[in-house]
């Protein structure tokens, strides 16, 4: 009798078990550490993702260092996301290197990784969602030699050296200028860490160093914001190009300061992240990349619906 009601009680434990381990599965746990947390392009992300993770009943949350300068912090944040003993994880590496050696460590746990806007040097995440920065990066720069006429002195803003995005996105523009535009000098590359103060001084700075310079690409949200800042303060007037489009950078645009900007799709990086997630979680292949699109936008084409879709404020 007591050997059957061990049974019974055996029994009955593994189903609590196996209800419980299928409930956690049916809503799995989901860290996304972003890049930062200021820019508007991140909070547009998060609402991605937020919406995805509802459709596909998953439990996610969505943190980022104050900074795009902070890697440290974010590394601490991948660190304690680990900790928690995820199903899954969505990392927008600062440090195209300083994560790996974490992300190897989820790899050993057999947690899927799965990159968003900036992608790692390593094959450890399933997959990376978005943008083809290589090329937005040449569309700004064909955008730029149209506007100055094709020659002359061009400077460039970017958030850092460190992220693929900011890697990609610097290289796309002065490889197209290189190869496709030769009559046009890139006077000044310099790094602001997505800072618009910072790239605010840096603007000026180069305006100052290169007085018969005729624009600046700002590589970033905080880039573009703090070069038209520059530009502004300076007096001078320059053909400016930006890229993501906070308000600041819409305002900027429909008052003729800044010419136009690469916009790209944050909600659905955001919800490619989510997706990506939970189909390797259910044990399907993944394409290496997923290419979330991106689209010149100006004054002339702000209100067209399939722009303004994309933009965020």
């Amino acid at each position: 009798m007591l050997k059957k009601r061990m049974i019974g009680a055996l029994i009955g434990a593994s189903a609590l078990l196996g209800a419980t381990s299928a409930t956690y599965a049916d809503e799995p746990y989901i860290p996304l550490i972003s890049k930062g947390f200021q820019h508007q392009f991140w909070q547009a992300v998060k609402s991605g993702a937020e919406q995805a993770a509802k459709q596909q009943q998953a439990r996610i949350t969505f943190e980022g260092p104050e900074t795009e300068a902070m890697v440290d912090k974010q590394i601490d944040m991948l660190s304690a996301a680990l900790a928690k003993k995820p199903q899954a994880l969505g990392i927008a590496a600062l440090d195209s290197k300083a994560a790996i050696p974490l992300l190897k460590r989820a790899q050993s746990q057999k947690i899927p990784v799965i990159a968003f806007d900036s992608g790692v040097d390593s094959d450890i995440p399933l997959t990376t969602c978005a943008t083809d920065n290589l090329a937005a990066a040449a569309l700004a720069a064909d955008k730029m030699a149209e506007a100055v006429g094709n020659s002359g002195e061009v400077g460039v803003i970017v958030h850092d050296q460190t992220s693929r995005t900011g890697i990609d996105r610097r290289d796309g523009f002065l490889n197209e200028m290189k190869s496709k535009h030769p009559n046009i000098k890139i006077v000044s590359v310099q790094y602001g860490g997505g800072d618009h103060l910072k790239s605010a001084e840096i603007a000026k700075a180069m305006i100052q160093a290169n007085p018969s310079i005729k624009g600046i690409f700002g590589a970033n949200e905080g880039s573009a914001e703090g070069a038209a800042i520059g530009v502004k303060e300076s007096g001078k007037k320059l053909v400016l190009i930006g890229y993501d489009s906070g308000k600041e950078q819409k305002e900027d645009i429909m008052s003729g300061l800044m010419l136009g900007a690469i916009t790209q799709n944050p909600v659905g990086i955001g919800k490619c992240v989510v997706d990506s997630a939970v189909k390797a979680l259910k044990g399907e292949k993944l394409p290496k990349k997923v290419d979330t699109g991106f689209y010149w936008y100006d004054k002339s084409n702000m209100n067209d619906p399939k722009i303004a879709a994309v933009l965020y404020d």
